[in-house]
């Protein structure tokens, strides 16, 4: 039978934690014990009596590699997320009345980091100048590794352990060159898309027509060969294809609203597309009791989250181009 009973906290094995978290941090118990500093079979042992406690391995030995276990990556984020607490708090003990630096870990997918949040961080760090900003930005979605503190996903909504903020739902639609535009001007929607190369978004586990098929559907569009044109990574590379004056690029107007303030690109037609997608603010509950990470989920909760009606009403206006 399993014993399900709980692990008494007055033996938690504290130094063996800190054994599991080197290894799985260096792939090796050679690297981890070098870092550490103490003799690989004392290392070994440590990690041994973790999985000796709760009756399953943590890693898959290998010859030549080591791989965490399903049990394994489930205890790893933990584990360096309670280090790190004790450690910051350790650190604020220490320095008490002295200032102190704390960095926070943050994800962000490319275009948003790029069109939306540097000036944001710029703003917060002003106001916060003990508090830095180590910022990643990997292409892709899903949800974000467990070394990072706060993340930005663009995803469908989702049912995780961690805490979601919806920053707002993506809105697709159209947009293209003036230039190109105006030689097209007088077209219906079936006529532009025929007669202009499309720029897709890749997404990934998605075919890279995928949005523009859901447009399709939502303006019952009849046979149209939507597998042409150009893919990229990222919505930024995209618009930046549309800026030089060719193909049509079905992207969120939120990203993109400086461009069709100033006239940059334009919306040949008034229409958006809901494709389920959001960007949403992801935090570990356990992190919502630190002061930094607290701090940091309100700020962009404030700049990006949902806006009041009249401020949604301005923003459209502020994006329309019709």
């Amino acid at each position: 039978m399993i014993d399900r009973r709980r692990i008494d906290r007055r033996w938690l094995p504290l130094n063996a934690l800190r054994a599991f978290e080197a290894v799985a941090k260096h792939a090796s118990f050679t690297g981890a014990a070098n870092a550490l500093r103490i003799s690989q079979s004392a290392l070994s042992r440590h990690v041994i009596s973790i999985e000796k406690l709760i009756g399953v391995q943590l890693f898959e030995r290998r010859p030549h590699s080591l791989v965490l276990t399903k049990a394994g990556q489930h205890l790893l984020p933990t584990v360096i997320k309670s280090l790190d607490r004790l450690e910051y708090s350790l650190d604020e003990i220490r320095n008490a009345g002295a200032p102190t630096l704390r960095t926070l870990h943050v994800q962000m997918p490319p275009s948003f980091a790029v069109r939306l949040a540097v000036p944001v961080l710029r703003d917060f760090r002003r106001a916060n100048p003990d508090i830095e900003i180590d910022l990643v930005s990997p292409y892709g979605v899903g949800p974000p590794p467990s070394d990072v503190d706060v993340a930005v996903v663009y995803s469908r909504p989702t049912v995780t352990e961690y805490v979601s903020d919806l920053l707002w739902p993506v809105k697709l639609s159209i947009l293209c060159h003036p230039d190109l535009a105006g030689r097209h001007a007088g077209k219906d929607l079936s006529g532009w898309i025929r007669d202009n190369e499309l720029i897709h978004v890749r997404i990934a586990d998605l075919p890279r027509h995928h949005v523009w098929t859901q447009l399709a559907r939502q303006a019952s569009l009849g046979q149209i060969n939507f597998e042409r044109g150009l893919i990229f990574d990222t919505a930024l590379l995209a618009v930046e294809y549309a800026l030089s004056g060719e193909g049509l690029a079905l992207v969120d107007i939120n990203l993109f609203a400086e461009e069709l303030r100033s006239g940059r690109l334009v919306r040949p037609f008034d229409l958006l597309l809901d494709d389920g997608y959001g960007y949403y603010l992801i935090t570990h509950p356990d992190a919502l009791s630190d002061t930094a990470i607290a701090l940091f989920r309100s700020w962009m909760i404030e700049h990006f989250g949902p806006r009041k009606p009249s401020e949604e009403s301005a923003m459209r206006l502020a994006i329309s181009n019709d």
